[in-house]
């Protein structure tokens, strides 16, 4: 392995935890879109970092619904000693962190991330130095939100740009009844975002079903249940660097 592209990662957290939900409640990291990632990666010998813009961060109500949580991931977020819940108290502002110790960036989720990946611009520019080095970006669910403004050095776009991409679906969000709630906020789903940054945008059968898509360096997952298959598909691409 090139010493430019260390077996390092890092594992992205939204930074926003406030009002979004129709019932009010608060959006924030949604808990199993880092978990799944942080235990994959981890397992596999990285060395895994998290980071937000500002060094905060809240864990979505809605995230934590047993609909979404098995009784291991459970376990580990009752468990306020586990790894993972030591790795969030302790996490880092991205201005803070040097970028070139990253060899694999990896976008978590939450309908938060709508909110502050768009302008996140010490996250961006960790993203933007692990493409540039050839190392991996990744990003599952509303993470590739912060996709169209990770600008290749090259060529001045996206790393998008002519890239295929997935993440969560308008079909996801009308399902949720949540598509009225992002026009409310003024958000950009993450549809129209790839779109306008010129990427090929694809979507599974059915919103909620366990997809990936791979192009090159690039790896999107499209919901929680693509959490786990996202960053398996990350660890792949950087294995074949």
């Amino acid at each position: 392995m090139s010493p430019q592209v260390p077996k390092r990662a890092l594992l992205a957290i939204t930074s926003y935890f406030g009002p979004f939900y129709p019932n009010g409640d608060p959006t924030g990291l949604f808990y199993t879109e880092a978990l799944h990632p942080y235990n994959v990666l981890t397992a596999a010998g990285f060395q895994v970092d998290l980071a937000s813009e500002t060094g905060t961060y809240g864990i979505d109500p809605h995230s934590i619904d047993k609909m979404f949580m098995s009784q291991e991931d459970t376990a580990i977020y009752n468990d306020q000693a586990s790894d993972f819940n030591l790795k969030l108290k302790a996490i880092h502002k991205a201005a803070d962190l040097n970028p070139a110790d990253y060899g694999l960036f990896f976008a978590s989720a939450g309908h938060a991330t709508l909110f502050d990946y768009p302008t996140a611009k010490a996250l961006i520019n960790i993203a933007e130095d692990v493409w540039a080095r050839g190392g991996i970006v990744s990003a599952v669910c509303h993470g590739p939100a912060i996709l169209p403004h990770i600008i290749d050095q090259k060529t001045g776009k996206s790393i998008i740009n002519g890239k295929t991409v997935t993440g969560f679906t308008d079909d996801g969000e009308k399902q949720l009844d949540l598509m009225d709630a992002i026009k409310k906020f003024g958000l950009v789903p993450i549809s129209e975002g790839a779109a306008k940054a010129g990427a090929i945008y694809k979507t599974p059968d059915n919103p909620f079903d366990d997809f990936t898509i791979t192009d090159g360096r690039l790896v999107t997952g499209t919901n929680p249940a693509s959490a786990h298959s996202t960053a398996v598909k990350a660890l792949a691409a950087f294995n074949a660097l």
